[in-house]
């Protein structure tokens, strides 16, 4: 959630910057300078009134004391007035607060002036390739037909037991799962993260902090009964640790990363582009997760996009990585890098991660502060990132990895597979 103040104060840079989205704010940020000053003048009077009643309380107290009743009984109906009055405007208040919070919920987060203007994934900037495209056997098979020659992911019986998008690993299959979420686990706390292993259901609250709900229940699985959601992205439990919690400057950066599974609806489109791996309702990854000051913030993304490439590196898979433009950026992010691996059967680039910085979007939402060296607080910066999501990557490993005789495993991951070869 955007700062009101900053809005008050700089509403042509807010307004600049969402237009990097395609969007046109100028008359939202009106609306909401005009209903924030509503607020101020509805707070002011309501302050100059409970002040003038404490007055008159005190003028009351002194005036039956000296025995002037006719006086004080005077005065007290005026003091009852003021109390009616401030009952009121306490009323209009909450409605005026109600209704520009709600607005300025609809306002995605302000992008990085470095963010590419553009309304679509067409409008991407690519920064670099790794690598190079794997050549393949001439008898070459997708990833799900890969699955089924060696027995290792069976997606009719996820069908079977609950629905598409349930994919069941068997075998090597599962054991090159759990390999992978070992791989990056360790890899994360070499990298100074520390571990954290977290509920796979929240509550609204959890939802809210981190900018799912209330725009994105349509994307996430509802226990209504419970009230309670299961998690798109270990982003959200790991986050919401801080909320409504004041750190001291000494704590930050706060380095965590923890490994879940992901539920996501993702209703919609079929095709050949979401077969297989391509696109599940429920999947495993590890996020990494950083609370930082806001002036080296930029500085820790670029970190956290190098710790993926590393990640992808080492499982020696060709990737790109992309600067995404405004128009493409998640409504909390203020600047993400996508990491895409490319598909050597499927002549395509699959997304594996998102890096994001968010600044205070979400830290404003979780009220999460920290007391900077003056003692005062202030709000860190949050940024996650997927480090990394396992579908797509295995998708690439055995597509990519794909002999006559088998599929060879990475080498780095052999230690924790305890096999070189899937056949």
């Amino acid at each position: 959630m955007l700062q009101i103040a900053q809005i008050r104060k700089h509403p042509e840079d807010v307004i600049k910057r969402l237009s990097i989205r395609g969007i046109d704010a100028s008359l939202i940020i009106s609306d909401v300078l005009a209903l924030d000053k509503t607020v101020r003048s509805k707070r002011t009077t309501m302050e100059q009134l409970q002040a003038k009643g404490n007055i008159l309380t005190q003028q009351i107290g002194d005036l039956y004391k000296n025995k002037e009743q006719a006086a004080g009984d005077l005065l007290k109906v005026e003091s009852i007035q003021i109390k009616e009055d401030l009952k009121i405007l306490e009323t209009a208040l909450e409605e005026s607060e109600k209704s520009l919070l709600q607005l300025v919920l609809t306002i995605p987060n302000t992008p990085c002036i470095e963010v590419p203007a553009g309304t679509s994934s067409e409008d991407n900037q690519e920064i670099l390739q790794w690598g190079s495209k794997p050549i393949l056997y001439s008898g070459f098979l997708s990833h799900w037909d890969l699955a089924a020659k060696y027995q290792i992911i069976d997606f009719e019986l996820g069908v079977k037991i609950t629905g598409s998008g349930f994919p069941v690993y068997k075998g090597k299959g599962a054991i090159l799962q759990r390999a992978l979420i070992h791989f990056f686990l360790t890899e994360a706390s070499n990298a100074g993260y520390i571990e954290m292993q977290v509920p796979l259901l929240v509550n609204a609250e959890s939802g809210f902090g981190t900018g799912q709900l209330p725009d994105k229940e349509s994307q996430m699985y509802h226990i209504g009964l419970d009230d309670l959601y299961l998690i798109p992205t270990a982003e959200v439990p790991i986050t919401n640790l801080y909320r409504n919690i004041i750190l001291e400057e000494a704590e930050l950066p706060i380095k965590n990363t923890g490994y879940t599974a992901c539920f996501r609806r993702e209703a919609g489109s079929y095709g050949a582009h979401v077969r297989g791996l391509n696109r599940l309702h429920q999947f495993d990854k590890v996020e990494i997760v950083q609370l930082v000051q806001p002036e080296g913030s930029n500085q820790v993304l670029e970190q956290m996009q190098n710790h993926v490439q590393g990640l992808l590196k080492k499982l020696g898979l060709h990737y790109r990585m992309l600067l995404l433009c405004g128009g493409d950026m998640g409504f909390a992010s203020a600047k993400t890098y996508d990491l895409e691996v490319w598909s050597a059967a499927q002549e395509q680039w699959l997304e594996c991660s998102s890096v994001s910085n968010f600044e205070t979007f979400q830290t404003n939402r979780l009220k999460c502060r920290y007391r900077n060296a003056e003692g005062k607080t202030e709000l860190p910066h949050s940024l996650n990132g997927s480090a990394l999501a396992l579908p797509r990557i295995v998708a690439a490993l055995l597509e990519n990895n794909q002999t006559p005789n088998g599929i060879k495993v990475p080498d780095v991951l052999v230690p924790y597979t305890g096999f070189e070869w899937i056949d």
